[in-house]
């Protein structure tokens, strides 16, 4: 049993004020492999009071100094990377390979695009009789979830400490340790005390308590929808910044002249990718009514080649979901599928055949949604995929926006100036073209509840920084 029972405060590994623990659970065995210590409000004041302090001169470090720091970063996080990957898989599921190969990857890389915008950006501009002049934002909270858990640390730690914030990090209680061994790192590269803190704890006790707390001047948050609502209304009291990357039910448009084989079981693919277990997932695929029946069976034949097992296991293409509270939803939400009269084509509920023990999920197709059925209006946030007939290009449009999300969309089309077309039309942040795969320097976030502000790249650096005009004489 690992024990991770400090906080990590003004450069310190230091007790919680009030002793409290939490197993964490490995969702392959179900059983605890770590503990960790829960905070309390206590806790975060201790946090902020050291992030305040070290903002006076954080805040006042070169740009070349923080450069030389994120490189400090990078340096020590590939020493610990075949460890960081090993923590994800363990403690929420990802198969070995994915932790490597993007689990690990996304957050080494986040690093390293902070690192080459602040080599160009552009901190001051002379605009008429005054000038525009950008500033760290100040201290900023941060609260993560479980399911890319080190890349959505690392997209809000590495611009806020290229931007020259300081800052108190709340990661998940349920996937924790990738997040305590990137306070390590942080340690070891020379990052000053009292510029980055790590509080372990839940969101009544931590997460509210960093929302409401006068001395934040910026929380970011990613995670449902739901404790999105609650972090802003926290916030609300002090006039804080608020930036959140939230749920998402992303449609797949699969346009009559796209390629359908590929089209369907890329489609499925990405679904299933991390267990399903990603926030601008397509689970929505939108097919053409006439080709609807031969879209069920390129999909039944993609999913079942999906193996769900140990992440360690060689051959695993998902592993399990990350605890028994999920489980239990998604098994719910499968068989309100059932229940509503959509088409179970392949999976439902229960374990895969072989596996007894763990929260897997069978990987599941459904046909002949419509988009009024629970499958096809909420999060399930597991291996399922809901496929929804259209008669018109229209109609797919309108049911693709028919949403209270818009993180992602997706469109297949065997003309990419046709799938441009529709892209414009589609009410989210992101639209992925024939199976385009996302940018380190593009902006992510989305429409509606699906968030507000922007991570990642130049734009997600901007969301640490505040704006200042600074009126001067003219020059004679």
């Amino acid at each position: 049993m690992q024990e991770h029972l400090k906080f990590y405060i003004n450069g310190e590994w230091v007790d919680p004020t009030t002793p409290a623990t939490l197993d964490v659970i490995n969702p392959t065995t179900e059983e605890p492999f770590a503990r960790i210590s829960m905070g309390s409000a206590a806790d975060v004041d201790k946090a902020v009071a050291a992030a305040s302090a070290a903002f006076e001169s954080y805040s006042k470090t070169t740009v070349a100094e923080r450069i030389e720091l994120l490189g400090a970063i990078l340096g020590e996080y590939q020493k610990r990377y075949d460890e960081i990957a090993t923590a994800i898989s363990t403690e929420m599921g990802a198969p070995i390979w994915l932790s490597k190969a993007a689990q690990a990857a996304t957050g080494q890389a986040h690093f390293a695009t902070a690192m080459e915008i602040l080599k160009n950006f552009e901190w001051e501009e002379r605009k008429g009789n005054y000038v525009l002049r950008r500033e760290p934002v100040g201290v900023c909270g941060l609260i993560t979830p479980w399911n890319w858990p080190i890349n959505q640390i690392s997209c809000k730690v590495a611009p806020a400490l290229a931007a020259g914030c300081t800052m108190v990090l709340k990661p998940s209680e349920v996937a924790p340790v990738n997040g305590i061994i990137l306070a390590e790192v942080l340690h070891a590269a020379g990052v000053p005390k009292g510029v980055f803190n790590l509080v372990n704890g839940d969101g009544v006790n931590v997460g509210e308590a960093m929302s409401s707390h006068p001395d934040i001047h910026m929380m970011s948050f990613t995670g449902s929808t739901r404790a999105g609502v609650l972090v802003a209304k926290a916030a609300a009291d002090s006039v804080k910044r608020v930036s959140q990357e939230l749920g998402g039910k992303s449609a797949n448009i699969i346009l009559e002249d796209a390629d359908l084989q590929t089209a369907v079981s890329g489609g499925v693919s990405q679904v299933f990718t991390n267990s399903g277990q990603s926030c601008n997932a397509p689970t929505r695929m939108l097919v053409p009514a006439k080709s609807h029946d031969e879209a069920l069976a390129i999909a039944k034949a993609t999913a079942e080649t999906v193996k769900a097992g140990d992440p360690f296991a060689e051959g695993t293409v998902i592993g399990p979901v990350v605890s028994e509270v999920q489980f239990d939803k998604i098994q719910a939400l499968i068989q309100k599928g059932i229940d509503e009269g959509a088409q179970l084509v392949t999976g439902g509920t229960g374990r895969p055949d072989g596996l007894n023990r763990g929260y897997f999920v069978k990987p599941t197709i459904f046909g002949g949604v419509n988009n009024n059925m629970t499958i096809a209006r909420e999060e399930i946030f597991g291996p399922v995929l809901s496929i929804l007939p259209y008669e018109t290009e229209a109609e797919a449009i309108e049911i693709a926006n028919d949403t209270p999300y818009g993180l992602s969309g997706y469109v297949q089309s065997g003309d990419v100036e046709h799938a441009m077309k529709v892209a414009a039309q589609i009410r989210t942040g992101n639209v992925h073209i024939n199976g385009t795969g996302p940018d380190f320097n593009a902006p992510f976030g989305g429409y509606k509840q699906s968030g507000n502000g922007r991570e990642w790249g130049e734009l997600g650096f901007e969301e640490f920084l505040e704006t200042k005009a600074v009126f001067v004489p003219k020059v004679a």
